[in-house]
C-alpha cells in the first residue's frame, strides 16, 4: 500500500506576522513550517539539553508559544497551528 501525503499538509496555509519572524514569509504547506520551525529551533539551540523533546522559547517562539518558555515539541506544532490560517 503506497502511503500519500494528506493533502491537508500540502495545502498552503497563511501565517502570522509571529511565525513569519520564525520560518520567513508565507503562505506555506503545515509540513513545511514545522520543518522551518526545527532549523529555527537547531540554528538557535532551543531543545532543552535535559530533555530533547521540549524547546525552549527565546522572544520570537515565545510569540507563538503563548509567552511559554517551554513546551513539548507535540505541545509546540498545535501552538505553531494557532498561527495558521
Amino acid at each position: 500500500m503506497v502511503r500519500t501525503a494528506n493533502p491537508a499538509l500540502m495545502k498552503p496555509m497563511n501565517l502570522s506576522a509571529e511565525l513569519e519572524a520564525v520560518v520567513g514569509k508565507g503562505p506555506l504547506p503545515r509540513g513545511e513550517v514545522v520543518k522551518k520551525m526545527w532549523e529555527y529551533i537547531k540554528k538557535n539551540n532551543l531543545q532543552n539539553p535535559a530533555n530533547k523533546r521540549n524547546i525552549l522559547g527565546d522572544d520570537k517562539m515565545k510569540a507563538i508559544f503563548g509567552g511559554k518558555s517551554e513546551v513539548t515539541m507535540f505541545e509546540m506544532t498545535k501552538l505553531a497551528s494557532a498561527h495558521m490560517k
